[in-house]
């Protein structure tokens, strides 16, 4: 049987100025897979994003999702997307149900499946005494949890992480990644991007690496290891793009520090 095909991104060119950021980029995303999005800085995973998000449309190239063109229709296909940015605008002065239940009316759910969705998370998240309690006096874990719970309230096909475990404590972090493993398990496509290699390494179906605009790598962790005979997803990273001075810098840091 046919793997069914929900992203689909043909010869994507983006240009800011006169950098041309991603070069031509090539990418078939599948039901059901965890893609581990990663590179360094700067590499175009944040512009990839953007794009499949719709918030980039000046880009050269075919984007497709679920089979449509994204530029055919910009409001259909977002209602199928789930999102946590790195960093995120939160309306820390409403209330977690409040802002819940203003990104639930969003996605046109009805108020009454909004209010059992929202408590029901919150509490397995230990969220429950807050429900009505302002954001502005929650702590970072907290928000990260509310926006967690945001992307996921109007249960989307397509989900695009960056960096969501910031701020988790190390239950929390046990609970989401299980979540991960049980909606891809249910057909759902997860982009995951992070620098933590440890958590891409386990988690990701497939890792697709990133270098100065070019996809330089695409496989399972054990495709890639197989390839550049290295031990670890960090180790691949490094050797894949050409990153191998860290120690010597590292040193040369701390000798700074110490006035050698």
């Amino acid at each position: 049987m046919d793997k069914e095909i929900i992203v689909s991104i043909k010869n994507l060119r983006m240009r800011y100025d006169e950098k041309e950021v991603l070069k031509g980029i090539n990418l078939e995303i599948y039901k059901g897979q965890i893609i581990g999005y990663i590179g360094a800085n700067g590499a175009g995973k944040s512009t990839t994003v953007k794009i499949l998000l719709g918030l980039i449309n000046d880009y050269e190239g075919e984007v497709k999702i679920g089979g449509e063109d994204i530029t055919k229709n910009k409001v259909a296909y977002k209602r199928r997307i789930g999102y946590v940015p790195e960093t995120a605008e939160i309306f820390d002065n409403l209330t977690a149900y409040e802002y819940l239940n203003f990104i639930g009316e969003l996605y046109g759910l009805d108020i009454n499946e909004i209010e059992k969705k929202a408590t029901k998370l919150m509490t397995l998240f230990n969220l429950e005494k807050v429900l009505h309690g302002r954001i502005s006096s929650f702590s970072k874990g907290m928000k990260q949890k509310i926006l967690i719970i945001a992307s996921l309230i109007h249960n989307p096909d397509i989900l695009f992480f960056d960096e969501p475990l910031s701020g988790l404590d190390a239950n929390s972090v046990m609970i989401f990644k299980e979540i991960l493993s049980e909606l891809a398990n249910q057909g759902k496509t997860i982009f995951y991007s992070s620098h933590i290699m440890e958590i891409v390494e386990k988690i990701s179906s497939r890792i697709v690496l990133l270098n100065n605009g070019e996809i330089v790598a695409d496989g399972t962790f054990e495709e890639l290891k197989e390839k550049s005979k290295e031990g670890s997803l960090e180790e691949i990273f490094n050797q894949l793009t050409g990153f191998n001075k860290y120690k010597e810098i590292a040193c040369e840091f701390v000798s700074t520090l110490q006035g050698v």
